[in-house]
């Protein structure tokens, strides 16, 4: 694949909607293009001791931060046509879902690819396992800042380009 986009999202609580953070890196030709870091309100708008214990992020972080429909108004053309790559995909592409239905959007049926699922059926138990620093480290990527989106986006756009 040599032609996608690397998404992450980070959420303020346990309700998939609730994405305060996203981090997009965009790859034409195999090569990174552009890489988006956006701060998001997120809805519901309260963050969950244990999210903040993950990512860092605070109430007061996003305060001042747009709405998901403005920041996907700057992202959704950049990434227009593109397939998505996640990792562990089912978990950002329900983060999607929900947001969209929370701001009652047209969902345009994003293609999404897991590196996760893709990791276990290349290295299989040749990893200890197939979270994705591990991942990560084993493709040359060391990744420093877990669970800050556009970190975890590069983690995965790295993943990407050397096992999809």
């Amino acid at each position: 694949m040599k032609d996608f986009a690397a998404i992450d999202f980070e959420t303020a609580n346990a309700d998939r909607s609730s994405v305060c953070s996203v981090g997009i890196v965009i790859i034409r030709d195999g090569q990174v293009v552009e890489k988006i870091y956006r701060l998001i309100r997120p809805e519901p708008e309260w963050y969950s001791y244990w999210n903040t214990q993950v990512h860092g992020l605070t109430a007061e972080d996003t305060q001042y931060a747009p709405v998901f429909p403005n920041v996907w108004l700057e992202i959704a053309p950049k990434i227009a046509g593109l397939p998505l790559v996640a990792h562990n995909s089912p978990f950002d592409e329900g983060c999607l879902r929900a947001v969209y239905r929370t701001y009652q959007m047209d969902y345009p049926d994003y293609e999404f690819h897991c590196t996760c699922r893709a990791s276990r059926r290349i290295f299989g138990k040749t990893l200890p396992n197939h979270q994705l620093q591990t991942v990560a480290a084993h493709c040359g990527y060391l990744l420093h800042k877990h669970h800050h989106a556009l970190a975890d986006a590069e983690a995965c756009a790295v993943i990407a380009m050397e096992i999809l």
